[in-house]
């Protein structure tokens, strides 16, 4: 029975509650189509941002503006004094912008003066860019064996107050560490002693990030922060403020922390004392 038909039988005002029903009823069923799971997979949503993935083991990577050492190994997932070793780079382990970090077990460059190089960029949050090129005149070396693990460092303590709203996982989720929601603008603190070595957000996902060496083998990571309050080459005591908590590069106020040993993510919660 057409529409008009019903209308001729019907007052008005009912017929226009049924005009609006059918178009109410053809939407959803729409939004529905529209949601359902794709016939070739399940749609993944990956909120953290800071995945699992494996360290980078070939090319090179030219030095940005605000880069350090340590924040290239922490984004590959290299140790520091591997990465140093094998790049020939001694203390206080300066590296300029220009400047190429290999990868691949051959020595990197640093920009002659005088000469003009290309900084290869990426813009901010995007991505990173490893170029894969063989190097000019560089010759094969030796890959320094890894160093042996040092003790953990003593006197761990929380980095905020919190929810804990995700843990560590090296497969699944792929969590790199754990993540607290607090208040917007609650005291981030350093989970332990140390230096920091990074402070900044040129790593993608992390935010406003800092990076605190507690010895040759341990480092901890701060990410997501509104404002940093620190700056790199600060010496830090455990429990002093390093930032506030904020959202930057995810979609909620929260810290997420990791500890790293030897440039390889582990559980803090087998560090940070029970509460």
């Amino acid at each position: 029975m057409s529409l008009t038909v019903i209308a001729q039988r019907m007052d008005i005002k009912s017929y226009q509650r049924l005009v609006v029903g059918v178009l109410l009823s053809a939407t959803l069923l729409l939004l529905a189509a529209c949601s359902s799971t794709p016939k070739n997979g399940v749609r993944v949503v990956d909120r953290n941002g800071v995945a699992q993935r494996p360290a980078v083991t070939t090319g090179q990577y030219v030095v940005r503006r605000g880069d350090t050492l340590f924040s290239i190994a922490f984004r590959y997932g290299w140790d520091w004094k591997a990465l140093a070793a094998r790049n020939k780079i001694d203390p206080p382990f300066t590296i300029v912008p220009g400047q190429t970090i290999r990868f691949d077990g051959r020595a990197g460059t640093v920009p002659s003066a005088g000469t003009t190089t290309t900084v290869v960029s990426s813009s901010s949050g995007t991505k990173t860019t490893v170029i894969k090129r063989p190097a000019a005149t560089t010759k094969a070396a030796v890959v320094p064996a890894p160093l042996p693990a040092g003790p953990a460092p003593k006197g761990w303590g929380w980095p905020s107050d919190g929810i804990l709203i995700g843990k560590f996982s090296s497969n699944g989720s792929l969590n790199k560490g754990i993540d607290i929601a607090g208040d917007l603008g609650q005291p981030v603190l350093a989970a332990s002693d140390g230096s920091v070595v990074y402070a900044g957000s040129g790593l993608r996902g992390y935010g406003e990030l800092v990076i605190i060496k507690h010895s040759d083998t341990y480092v901890s990571a701060y990410g997501h922060n509104r404002r940093l309050l620190v700056r790199e080459g600060q010496q830090v005591k455990v429990g002093q403020t390093i930032a506030e908590m904020g959202s930057t590069g995810t979609d909620r106020v929260k810290l997420h922390f990791e500890i790293r040993r030897q440039g390889k993510p582990v559980d803090p919660l087998q560090f940070l004392p029970r509460r």
